[in-house]
C-alpha cells in the first residue's frame, strides 16, 4: 500500500492560533517529515474558505503553495485532493501544472473534481452551476488538460470551453502528461469520467462504500473499453491515532476543543464525529486491521490527514513507525 499526507493549510481550521508569518514554516515543516519518508506524496485541498463554517482563519491557496512545495522538496510527489475544475480556466490550469511539474523535476499530480462548497463557489463569483454543468466542465477540462499535456496544443470546442490552438509549451516533464486523480464517487457521471480518463480515481473510504464504488468503476470502464485493474483506487482518511485507546480519546478530544472556539455549538457535534467515527481511528493495530481489510477489497493508495499535524507530529510519528511498516 502507498501513502500519502496532507499537508495543513487552513482550510479544516488546522492553522488556527499560529501567526500567519509562521504557517509557511509549519506547512513546510509537516512536508519534510513526509519528504523523509515513508510517505510517497503530500496533498492539498483547493478551497478558500475553511469548514466546516467559513469564518476569517488562514485558508492558502492550493496552487500557489503547489509551486512552492515544488522548490521546497526533492522527492514527495505534490497532489490537490482535489482541484477544482471550473475555479481556473483548464488550459490556463494545464499550462502552470506543466510549469510547476518543471519546477519539481516531475513530481505533480493532478487531482481533479468537479467541486461541491456552494459558498465559495458564491462568494467568489462563480455563482453555482447544477451538478450537469459542473460535471460536464469536468469532462472537458480534462479533454483540453490531456490534449495540452500529450500533444502541446489544445483545440476543443465543447459547451462550457472553447480553446482554439492554446500551446502548452514545454510540456511536462512526465511521460504522457501529468497523471489524473478524478475525485468523486458520481456513479452516472463522475466515476464514468474516471472510467475514461484517470490514472487514480478517490472515492469513499469506508469498506462497503469503497467496494460498492469499485463495481460501479469496473462497470463503466467495461462499457468504454478501459481497462479497470490499471486505475490505482485510493481513499482519503482522517486518522486518530494513539498507544491506547485512553490516548485516542485524549486526541478526540483536544479535536472538540479545538473546534470549539471556531465552530458554531449547532455544528460542533458533527464536526467531531466526523473524525470520531472513521475507519482510521484507534490504535496503530486496530488501523492497520482496518487498512488490511481496505487493501484486500482495492484499496491501494490510502491519503491520510492528521488534524493535529501543525502543533504536534507524534500521531504522524506513530502512524509511521508502527502502520506503514505493517502495509507499505
Amino acid at each position: 500500500m502507498r501513502f500519502g499526507l496532507f499537508v495543513p493549510q487552513g482550510w479544516r481550521l488546522d492553522l488556527a492560533g499560529i501567526d500567519p508569518a509562521d504557517q509557511w514554516e509549519t506547512m513546510l515543516g509537516v512536508a519534510q517529515i513526509a519528504e523523509e519518508g515513508p510517505f510517497e506524496s503530500i496533498w492539498l485541498y483547493d478551497h478558500f474558505h475553511t469548514v466546516p463554517v467559513p469564518t476569517d482563519e488562514a485558508t492558502h491557496e492550493a496552487w500557489a503553495l503547489m509551486a512552492a512545495f515544488a522548490a521546497a522538496t526533492n522527492r514527495v510527489r505534490l497532489g490537490q485532493m482535489c482541484t477544482c475544475m471550473a475555479y481556473r480556466n483548464p488550459a490556463y490550469l494545464a499550462k502552470f501544472a506543466a510549469t510547476t511539474d518543471i519546477v519539481s523535476g516531475g513530481r505533480v499530480e493532478m487531482g481533479i473534481g468537479a467541486g461541491w462548497y456552494e459558498h465559495e463557489w458564491r462568494a467568489y463569483g462563480y455563482g453555482f452551476p447544477p451538478a450537469r454543468e459542473r460535471l460536464g466542465r469536468l469532462d472537458e477540462g480534462v479533454r483540453i488538460m490531456r490534449q495540452l499535456w500529450t500533444t502541446g496544443k489544445a483545440t476543443v470546442d465543447g459547451e462550457y470551453y472553447r480553446v482554439d490552438g492554446a500551446i502548452c509549451r514545454p510540456l511536462p516533464l512526465q511521460d504522457g502528461g501529468i497523471p489524473l486523480w478524478i475525485a468523486g464517487g458520481g456513479e452516472k457521471r463522475t466515476l464514468r469520467i474516471a472510467a475514461r480518463y484517470a490514472n487514480y480515481t478517490n472515492f469513499a473510504g469506508g469498506a462497503e462504500d469503497f467496494a460498492h464504488k469499485s463495481e460501479v468503476l469496473a462497470a463503466h470502464c467495461k462499457d468504454v473499453g478501459t481497462d479497470f485493474g490499471a486505475i490505482v483506487r485510493s481513499a482519503n482518511y482522517n486518522v486518530v491515532i494513539g498507544e491506547t485507546e485512553k490516548d485516542v480519546q485524549d486526541r478526540l478530544a483536544w479535536l472538540r476543543a479545538h473546534y470549539a472556539p471556531h465552530v458554531p455549538a449547532d455544528r460542533l457535534e458533527a464536526a467531531y464525529q466526523n473524525f470520531a467515527t472513521g475507519p482510521l481511528v484507534g490504535t496503530p493495530e486496530q488501523i492497520t486491521e482496518r487498512l488490511t481489510e481496505l487493501r484486500d477489497l482495492g484499496m491501494t493508495y490510502a491519503i491520510t490527514y492528521f488534524a493535529e499535524a501543525a502543533y504536534d507530529r507524534s500521531g504522524i510519528d506513530l502512524f509511521t513507525r508502527e502502520v506503514i511498516p505493517a502495509l507499505g
